[in-house]
């Protein structure tokens, strides 16, 4: 009997003395400022490579029409207002490269009665000033398209919100997969307010996700139409008078 206590004794000991070791670590000098500071050392990991494409300041590298286009405060703004409406819908050209196997991050914010949009792998539309034709991730007031791959001047829906399609030449889009519901992936863009765009483009492989979630994906097997390469534009869509906003636009190649 009292050498079976003398185990349970020596037992119990030794788990206080664990516990005390371990509990000593957790409140060492420094050990949380050390946590906190490899979870921020993890977040930032995920923006390194990415360049800005704006100097917060002017519209250097950028080609656009100034009646539509402005930086206010660090802030790209694209506005039709009643006094300047357009006839075709009007892009600013990046003129600091191409798009081609790239990842986007940009927040944006749009008013109610806006259309726009992000083109990528894009072309001039010969004959019509600072307009393209090519891949776009729409976006849009009301959120009907944002998040959708749309084919400016061209194939039109490529993937709707919640799509995973791939198209082979000559041939409409063909779902492969439902991402999620139109409702659950709705809920996750903020009306009226910031949201933030995320492009992924890998060769024929194109991925659009808004707050983190993945809107669209498309493969695109059409060796006569889908583009490897081409121009970065963002949009006014000729309609009412609206207000496009976009800001920490950066790039990674």
């Amino acid at each position: 009997m009292f050498y079976r206590l003398r185990l349970l004794w020596i037992d119990a000991v030794a788990f206080l003395f664990c516990l005390l070791i371990t509990t000593s670590g957790c409140n060492t000098p420094g050990a949380g400022k050390e946590l906190e500071e490899n979870t921020v050392e993890a977040e930032n990991s995920h923006e390194q490579g990415f360049d800005p494409l704006f100097d917060g300041k002017t519209l250097e590298g950028w080609e656009g029409d100034p009646a539509f286009w402005r930086m206010e405060q660090g802030i790209l703004v694209g506005e039709i207002t009643a006094s300047t409406p357009i006839k075709t819908n009007s892009f600013i050209i990046w003129r600091g490269g191409t798009t081609a196997d790239f990842e986007l991050k940009t927040d944006f914010r749009i008013t109610a009665e806006g259309n726009s949009g992000i083109n990528y792998r894009s072309e001039e539309v010969p004959g019509i000033p600072l307009a393209l034709k090519g891949y776009q991730a729409d976006i849009d007031g009301k959120n009907v398209y944002t998040g959708l791959n749309y084919e400016e001047r061209g194939r039109t829906f490529l993937a709707r919100r919640g799509e995973k399609v791939k198209i082979e030449t000559g041939m409409k889009p063909e779902l492969i997969e439902k991402i999620s519901s139109e409702d659950s992936l709705f809920a996750k863009i903020r009306k009226g307010d910031w949201n933030q765009y995320h492009l992924i483009a890998k060769g024929n492989h194109l991925q659009h996700y808004i707050n983190g979630a993945l809107m669209s994906e498309v493969t695109d097997n059409d060796t006569l139409n889908r583009k490897l390469s081409g121009l970065l534009g963002l949009q006014v869509h000729v309609g009412p008078p609206m207000k496009v906003e976009y800001r920490n636009l950066r790039i990674k190649k």
